[in-house]
């Protein structure tokens, strides 16, 4: 008999582990994921550049970018932003060894929003002068708040895409080329509790087409199946006047022709008689007025002179 309690006993112990096995692998389970998590909400560094307005690099808040430039190119990189955030960029350039520099460089960081309007920074130095013994540079530019709607001739802040362009503005000229090397940093902080009540509100937001030629939507291209049953809106008729009929039809051509006509003909007349010199009126230098004839006295009478 004890026996039996024994193997019982040795029985419901090794059901009770291989229960708690999975409770426990489970239990574990958990633990990876914070970490799995984590890794992939950290947004990687970006290594590329872009050259134009419509090849910027797009960078998302709180993304760094870390590039090596050729010293002398404009370089572009874009981000949102939305309204009630202030975005803050900040810049810092490793500069080529002093030995192969031949003087001071000045960089300029500028933010343009999504129309190409240049933006005011409100904080940072925008403009920068490294030495020639100077190693780094930094520049940096916070923009105003973005405003949620603006007047059509203010240039405030709106919603939308927004440009970081980096130049250098006064460099020598045997500079130009070296390989230099640019960090960026866009932050950004506040949203939409922190607008200010406007009375409005902006439509849609700045974000001008990046890829010109390919933003079309796919579904665009492919017909509806509903768009057999669709038309096309008939077109608005046109305003028409009590003039509108004098000159209409077929024969509108055959109109202007005649009045043409009739105009021309009256010009014509017009100028000759502008222009001619009446006969009789004027007598012309080469033709001399003739001698008067003398007086023919009747036969058988004396000669009378008209002085006489």
């Amino acid at each position: 008999m004890r026996k039996l309690r024994t193997a019982a006993a040795a029985a419901a112990a090794f059901t009770g582990l291989l229960l708690l096995a999975p409770t426990s692998a489970s239990a574990a389970s958990p633990s990876a994921s914070p970490s799995a998590s984590a890794s992939g909400t950290a947004k990687p560094v970006v290594n590329s550049v872009g050259t134009s307005f419509l090849t910027a690099t797009t960078l998302a808040s709180g993304q760094d970018a870390d590039v090596p430039v050729s010293t002398g190119d404009y370089l572009y990189w874009a981000f949102p932003a939305a309204e009630g955030q202030t975005a803050t960029v900040q810049v810092k350039v490793t500069l080529p060894d002093a030995a192969d520099r031949h003087g001071a460089q000045t960089w300029t960081v500028e933010l343009f929003d999504g129309l190409r309007r240049r933006q005011s920074c409100t904080a940072g130095p925008q403009n920068g002068t490294a030495e020639q013994s100077a190693a780094t540079l930094e520049l940096s530019c916070t923009l105003r708040q973005i405003r949620s709607w603006a007047e059509p001739w203010s240039g405030d802040p709106l919603p939308g895409t927004y440009y970081v362009r980096l130049s250098t503005t006064d460099i020598p000229q045997t500079d130009l080329g070296l390989a230099s090397t640019v960090h960026v940093h866009v932050a950004t902080k506040g949203g939409a509790d922190d607008a200010q009540p406007e009375g409005g509100s902006l439509k849609a937001p700045l974000v001008p087409p990046v890829n010109a030629g390919a933003t079309a939507a796919a579904e665009a291209a492919a017909p509806s199946p509903s768009a057999s049953a669709t038309y096309a809106a008939a077109p608005a008729e046109e305003e028409t006047h009590w003039y509108s009929d004098l000159f209409s039809g077929w024969n509108t051509r055959w109109w202007w022709t005649v009045a043409g006509g009739v105009l021309a003909a009256l010009a014509g007349v017009l100028g000759y008689t502008l222009t001619r010199h009446p006969r009789g009126h004027r007598h012309h230098p080469h033709h001399p007025a003739p001698a008067p004839v003398p007086h023919q006295a009747p036969p058988g009478q004396p000669r009378q002179d008209s002085w006489q």
